[in-house]
């Protein structure tokens, strides 16, 4: 994990419910880095929801769309990344990602997961057929491997509330020698 000099983004990955967004506005705060979350910029350039996006033109168009938001972010530094979920489906963007910052996969266990994001959930369903918990759990388990390849360093978020996690990660970013610089974390 002792990649990337500081002044570099701070990205951070994994499964939707994970604390991303939560977590990152967390980070980003108490070292005095920026703030971008990807969702939110596609929704921004795509004038709608994601929802509304992907029914209006596929999944394929909003993960193109998604790769065009993730390389214009990750050219910029001191900034903490909030990504989606599926930004690992595409090897660029990890590549991307990694070329310019250092890599936090956030777990959750998919129950907490479907507890966490039940009730404010505005993305489409990735599977037919399924109950909630069951395509969360198969989109996880499908997706460990990618989120495994991209991740600098893994922390697991469960039963935490999102400052102990926050400071988890500056505690990680301290041990490696990679600790950005601004804040006093």
């Amino acid at each position: 994990m002792t990649r990337g000099p500081a002044g570099k983004n701070i990205v951070l990955i994994g499964y939707r419910g994970t604390g991303k967004s939560t977590v990152g506005r967390l980070l980003a705060a108490r070292i005095g880095y920026g703030f971008v979350s990807t969702d939110e910029l596609i929704k921004e350039c795509a004038a709608q929801s994601i929802t509304d996006f992907v029914a209006a033109h596929g999944w394929e168009a909003f993960r193109d769309l998604e790769s065009r938001v993730v390389e214009e972010c990750a050219k910029g530094s001191g900034a903490v990344i909030d990504t989606g979920g599926g930004v690992v489906l595409r090897p660029e963007n990890v590549t991307a990602l990694r070329a310019h910052g250092l890599v936090v996969w956030l777990t959750a266990d998919p129950a907490a997961i479907a507890e966490r994001i039940q009730d404010g959930d505005d993305r489409p369903a990735l599977t037919e057929g399924r109950t909630f918990l069951e395509e969360i759990a198969e989109i996880v388990n499908a997706r460990k491997p990618l989120y495994e390849c991209a991740a600098d360093c893994t922390v697991a978020t469960d039963g935490q509330p999102p400052e102990a996690i926050a400071s988890l990660i500056l505690e990680r970013l301290r041990a490696s020698g990679w600790f950005p610089p601004g804040g006093t974390a």
